[in-house]
């Protein structure tokens, strides 16, 4: 799937899976519970066992129908490595403008990590594809909507906290996207291959996307 197809598909879908901890025999069935549940886009982190490896693979297997990217990039090796390896994007937790600059470099979307407005607005200027607001659980909804009043011309992908219950919220208060990570990829349901488990999670997310 190339940038603009893939950046339509966030825009449209909002949600992105964070998967991190997954064994690399689960991915295929794991990819496919999440796009049998509409959501389009996973990031694998790249401290995941084999997160280079399951990259590369399901670009060949799945890279037609969903966004892959990296995520836990944290500096410019990690990057080099994540797009070798053929992730059509990058997330960090933080705001390294070196990392930033390399990924539009590269032509690759990026969202970088931020908390606080400076960070925010650091990382916009330096190129980000959207910032992403992290650690989000803790900083919470309020957050962001306060956030919005002066960089609401700055797209930001809220991570943490988000379930099927608010994820409408989140958008209603001006998120360009939604990384979700433990309690859509649950180890335990995967561990136990009820993947069906993560498609009914995948479908209840996607589903209450835009519900006020």
């Amino acid at each position: 799937m190339n940038r603009e197809q893939g950046l339509q598909w966030i825009e449209k879908t909002r949600i992105i899976a964070i998967v991190r901890g997954v064994e690399e025999r689960h991915i295929n069935d794991l990819s496919q519970a999440l796009l049998d549940g509409g959501i389009r886009a996973m990031e694998i982190t790249l401290n995941t066992s084999g997160a280079l490896s399951m990259i590369t693979k399901l670009q060949a297997q799945f890279g037609d129908h969903m966004y892959i990217g990296a995520g836990t990039v944290l500096d410019m090796e990690d990057a080099k490595q994540a797009i070798e390896a053929g992730a059509s994007y990058i997330v960090t937790p933080n705001t390294d403008e070196d990392v930033i600059r390399y990924a539009v470099e590269q032509g690759v979307p990026i969202f970088p990590g931020a908390m606080t407005p400076t960070e925010i607005v650091k990382a916009w200027k330096a190129g980000a594809t959207a910032v992403k607001i992290f650690p989000g659980a803790s900083l919470g909804l309020a957050y962001i909507k306060e956030l919005q009043g002066p960089l609401n011309h700055i797209p930001m992908v809220a991570v943490g906290g988000v379930n099927e219950a608010n994820i409408g919220q989140f958008i209603q208060a001006g998120c360009y996207g939604l990384g979700i990570g433990g309690s859509l990829i649950n180890l335990q349901e995967i561990a136990a291959g009820n993947f069906s488990w993560i498609r009914d999670k995948a479908a209840a997310l996607t589903a209450n996307v835009w519900v006020k």
